[in-house]
């Protein structure tokens, strides 16, 4: 994590920011651009009066935000484009160079914005703020060099605005920042899978879900199963750590039903449910919602492998446990020894679909 003391100076640490305004992050660069996307509005101002504010994705194309040479660790994102576009952009993190990306999500559920609509959620690591202000504050750690793309799924151009922060200093204990999507739409078996397949040494450290729910009753008995090392070995049946219930998992409890009030929303620098949608009546006929846990105090440790699943499980009249099949679609973050790993396949635009 970044030096927790605001007041300690590190000597020889430099702190560098790339945008649209500065590509490079270079010293003395930003704000020389004599085009851009504000070329128009700033017509009679010229260089140093936001010309370059932000960039424009073709269709289909993907840009580069940020390409970065050398040791380094990313402290701060933050990112806005029209709601429209959150399930549409995917974005990506390759480190030291590797091929596969160690970082491949929508960009709106990197954010906990999974189902293309504005949700306040106040976060130590993630920041939502109106309206759509997307900041991400997980340490992205790279020793040879950095590279975060989006990728513009659709075929209609696309605007967005950026900056990238990062200092020149890694951390020789540091590991990779990974992030991993996958949706169940419906969930099939009433088990969902957030990470399988990593092998290697790291912490488990956050989970997103945007969860849809398809069937009438209380929906959260699902309990958080986290699969340890040797625990693969003989077929992976059984957990090491194993929840209590799904709303226990996300902090809350009981329904996260505040009576006289149903679901009440929360967000806490940790865990929350931050988004609640509600049944209107008419299109809008299920109920969806969006959840977080960050594992910073309570890292989930693994030496070797991990996996990472959630039962959709509900509770019926008659006190009967009734598996569902529910949409989930999950965002889980966690550090490795390594800069690349086992992963799910990209996503079509198709299965991203929030309808």
């Amino acid at each position: 994590m970044s030096d927790p003391d605001p007041a300690r100076i590190r000597r020889g640490v430099a702190t560098r920011s790339i945008s649209p305004e500065n590509p490079t992050g270079a010293p003395g660069q930003g704000g020389r651009a004599t085009e851009g996307t504000g070329t128009g509005p700033g017509r009679e101002l010229g260089p140093g009066w936001k010309i370059s504010p932000s960039i424009e994705i073709s269709a289909y194309g993907t840009a580069t935000l940020a390409d970065i040479d050398g040791a380094g660790r990313i402290t701060h994102v933050w990112l806005t484009t029209h709601p429209d576009h959150w399930r549409a952009l995917l974005l990506r993190a390759h480190w030291d160079g590797a091929p596969t990306p160690a970082v491949e999500v929508p960009v709106g559920d990197f954010f906990g914005q999974g189902w293309g609509r504005f949700a306040q959620l106040s976060s130590s690591m993630i920041a939502v703020n109106p309206h759509g202000g997307l900041n991400s504050y997980w340490p992205m750690p790279f020793r040879t060099g950095a590279r975060l793309t989006l990728e513009n799924l659709t075929p209609a151009p696309v605007v967005v605005y950026f900056q990238v922060t990062y200092e020149t200093a890694a951390g020789e204990d540091s590991g990779y920042l990974h992030a991993q999507w996958r949706r169940s739409n419906p969930v099939d078996g009433a088990a969902h899978t957030l990470v399988h397949g990593v092998r290697g040494a790291g912490q488990y450290v956050g989970t997103y879900l945007a969860w849809g729910v398809n069937s009438r009753g209380w929906w959260g008995e699902g309990e958080m199963k986290y699969y340890l090392d040797g625990d693969l070995d003989d077929g992976g049946d059984f957990p090491t750590i194993c929840g209590t219930g799904t709303e226990d998992y996300f902090g809350g409890a009981w329904n996260f039903d505040v009576p006289g009030q149903g679901y009440t929303a929360y967000s806490t620098p940790y865990l929350g449910l931050h988004q609640i949608i509600r049944p209107d009546g008419l299109y809008e006929s299920q109920q969806r919602f969006g959840m977080y846990r960050w594992h910073v105090p309570d890292p989930i440790r693994f030496a070797s492998a991990l996996r990472v699943d959630i039962q959709a499980l509900g509770w019926r009249a008659g006190h009967r446990y009734l598996p569902l099949h529910d949409d989930i679609a999950s965002t889980a973050l966690f550090y490795l020894d390594a800069p690349s790993t086992a992963g799910p396949a990209t996503p079509t635009l198709d299965e991203l679909e929030t309808l």
